[in-house]
């Protein structure tokens, strides 16, 4: 068994309000958890308007189709319009 974990910094330049910011990110987990089957949460900057950190983790027994998740869900979350991927960690033991 090998967990893999991605750490996302998202930039929500439209948000007014916290609750502005966690209609996206909610949008953004939702979405992560129903394509990806993977574990999902708000782990940082839970206070910022503007700021979100989301931490990503998935199981598998093959390192390559392991990295190929981790990534593909990468991609999906700097490809939101609403939110900008400011960075992004992703590591694999």
């Amino acid at each position: 068994m090998i967990v893999g974990t991605l750490r996302l910094e998202l930039h929500v330049a439209e948000s007014r309000s916290l609750k502005a910011k966690r209609r996206v990110v909610k949008s953004l987990k939702d979405r992560i958890r129903t394509r990806f089957n993977a574990s999902v949460a708000e782990i940082d900057a839970l206070d910022l308007w503007q700021r979100a950190v989301l931490g990503v983790a998935v199981v598998s027994n093959d390192r390559r189709h392991l990295n190929e998740i981790l990534s593909k869900i990468e991609r999906l979350a700097g490809s939101d319009p609403r939110a900008a991927l400011i960075s992004s960690e992703l590591r694999i033991p």
